[in-house]
């Protein structure tokens, strides 16, 4: 099992969700870069789990024990190294269903790929209980693009069927920075309430919600990436697929250009003080596999929680009879607003990735 993600910037990914402590190593990080401990916290706990009133009640405090990499407030260039404890694991819960495939999770596959020994409580190695790693790391990645003017920033795009704004025209820092503080980011207020109603409903009923996530960096200079393999759509798909329950991805205008003509999608080029840019930005600050200079916007597709109290038909596998299954213990109705931390964390390992490679580190 390899949890290893081999760019300009390395990062492997250990525990698994009931073992005593998950946490990341994180090299090649520059020496004597600024980290600044409470912004991760910031990042932290707007990921972690039982303090919305409408996640899970497994309540995980989430603060990383840094073991290397980082002293007196700056990279020393060492492998930056942290864990982070499970202090909150309730494993009886899984007792019940040890020989029943849980639908829609991870089971089954994981099952026959490790020959039955994988841990399967929570749904070990492959939990989203693994993305608290994902989030410190991109939490100092985050922080360094900062210091070079790169800002991100993602919002509830929708739940269910309720919708927020996209994000259009002439995006803000402010907005953004905004935006990645907060633990339900929405750019429309009004929405959100709505949003949480839909969540709760979900809940009630024994069921969850999904929804739509959208990010947004701002501030790339045009040239990073690379055509074919390399390009950044690529290096930003194969970090946000790190993220269990998303679906899919989109960038700029995405599926919506299948119904548009060519003079409606392409991006007019102007000049705009002094510099060239583009009237719209339908191509999401990509061209080629190369960033415009235009801000980066893409969307991804946040499954729901798989973890219901429905009553569902599956299959114990010891048996090999079909049985009934419902999912009792603590689980999130929606998981997309926990998510959205997640996303700009691993836009965040995208871009710092993207721009080691180009040598502007």
């Amino acid at each position: 099992m390899s949890s290893i993600y081999s760019g300009s910037i390395k990062i492997s990914i250990f525990g698994e969700s009931h073992s005593e402590a998950i946490g990341a190593v994180l090299d090649n990080i520059p020496a004597g870069e600024k980290i600044i401990f409470d912004e991760i916290i910031v990042q932290m706990q707007r990921r972690a789990p039982g303090y919305d009133g409408i996640s899970t009640c497994r309540k995980e405090i989430d603060v990383p024990e840094i073991i290397s990499g980082i002293s007196n407030g700056y990279t020393t260039g060492a492998p930056i190294c942290a864990v982070i404890k499970n202090n909150n694991a309730c494993s009886e819960d899984y007792k019940s269903l040890e020989d029943l495939i849980r639908p829609g999770h991870s089971d089954y596959p994981a099952y026959v790929r490790y020959k039955g020994f994988n841990d399967k409580r929570g749904g070990g190695h492959l939990s989203g209980r693994l993305t608290a790693c994902l989030t410190f790391c991109g939490a100092i990645c985050r922080q360094i693009l900062e210091q070079h003017g790169v800002i991100i920033g993602a919002h509830v795009y929708s739940i269910f069927d309720v919708f927020d704004k996209k994000f259009e025209g002439n995006l803000s820092d402010e907005l953004l920075i905004n935006l990645s503080r907060e633990r339900f980011p929405v750019i429309n207020f009004d929405k959100k309430e709505v949003m949480i109603e839909k969540i709760l409903q979900a809940k009630k009923d024994g069921d969850s919600v999904g929804g739509i996530i959208e990010c947004a960096i701002k501030n790339i200079p045009p040239g990073i990436g690379s055509p074919i393999f390399d390009g950044v759509e690529n290096k930003i798909s194969s970090l946000i697929f790190a993220i269990p329950a998303i679906k899919g991805i989109e960038f700029g205008a995405g599926f919506d250009a299948t119904k548009m003509l060519g003079s409606q999608n392409n991006d007019p080029f102007v000049i705009l003080d002094e510099k060239i840019t583009t009237e719209t930005n339908n191509h999401g600050g990509i061209l080629g596999g190369i960033s415009s200079g235009m801000p980066i916007i893409f969307r991804c597709a946040v499954k729901p929680t798989p973890s219901i109290l429905k009553t569902q038909r599956t299959v114990n596998i010891k048996s090999k009879s079909v049985q009934k299954i419902s999912i009792t213990g603590r689980h999130d109705p929606c998981i997309v607003p926990r998510a959205v931390p997640v996303v700009e964390s691993a836009a965040a390992l995208a871009i710092l990735d993207l721009f080691k490679e180009a040598g502007l580190l």
